[in-house]
């Protein structure tokens, strides 16, 4: 790992959901781009360990647990990363939360549970960084939606894909705030991806049949989605703002 060399050089990058799956690799893959990543997740003990194991590859990362839905702990890691390390470049919206529960037998605090992580901690997290930025006159937003929020959800329920709708609606209006004060605002969109969550909603069989539907006969990889979201983050993507990029394997086709 070259942390001194990389087109993320000396970027401070916010990631939620750093404990696992698409948020981790994101991480992995700034900090080898040069980045120092503030890693967050509720996962106290994976996140740890992640800070841990950047640590050993010369990596200066720095470690928050916390609920991205709770205003007053979100405030407070935005003046915590700014007090310590003075601006933010990059914030990557990746936590989320997904459960498969039919509408006719979904309760209102379930509905509430998967909007207040995946809309709410969205919300929260650009409504202390995005000030920020515009002050700076430069930063780059880069929120989770899904191909559910291009369509509906394979796997998850009505308030997945409703959060996962809203979040596109949120990148897009902010991208057009945003865009005359040098902040960017996209989304990536994952169709099926490797992960544990995925992996723990359907068993082998059903991974399988889905699979070979795709143009592309396999699951996405957790790797993959993070090169869409540092090419996001990069200057190569300096003109691209309010987009929702579907990296699916052809799902939605």
């Amino acid at each position: 790992m070259t942390k001194h060399d990389g087109e993320l050089k000396g970027k401070i990058a916010i990631i939620t959901g750093a404990a696992q799956g698409m948020g981790r690799a994101v991480a992995e893959r700034f900090a080898e781009e040069g980045a120092i990543p503030v890693i967050v997740d509720l996962q106290g003990d994976r996140l740890l360990a992640l800070a841990e194991d950047l640590k050993k590859k010369g990596v200066e990362a720095r470690a928050h647990k916390l609920d991205i839905s709770d205003e007053g702990q979100v405030r407070m890691l935005v003046m915590a990363v700014l007090e310590d390390l003075k601006h933010i470049d990059i914030l990557v919206n990746c936590a989320g939360i997904m459960y498969p529960t039919r509408f006719h037998e979904m309760a209102v605090e379930e509905w509430d549970k998967v909007m207040n992580v995946n809309l709410r901690g969205t919300f929260l997290l650009m409504h202390e960084v995005y000030p920020h930025m515009k002050k700076r006159g430069s930063g780059c937003i880069i929120n989770f939606s899904s191909t559910a929020g291009l369509t509906v959800s394979t796997l998850g329920g009505a308030h997945y894909t409703a959060s996962k709708h809203a979040i596109m609606g949120l990148t897009r209006a902010i991208a057009k705030e945003g865009g005359p004060f040098g902040v960017r605002v996209n989304a990536v969109c994952p169709g099926l991806i490797d992960t544990e969550m995925v992996r723990g909603s359907i068993d082998k069989k059903k991974v399988e049949e889905y699979a070979k539907a795709f143009p592309i006969h396999r699951l996405g990889t957790p790797e993959e989605v993070a090169e869409l979201v540092l090419f996001l983050a990069s200057d190569r993507s300096a003109y691209i703002t309010g987009v929702g990029l579907n990296i699916s394997g052809g799902d939605l086709l």
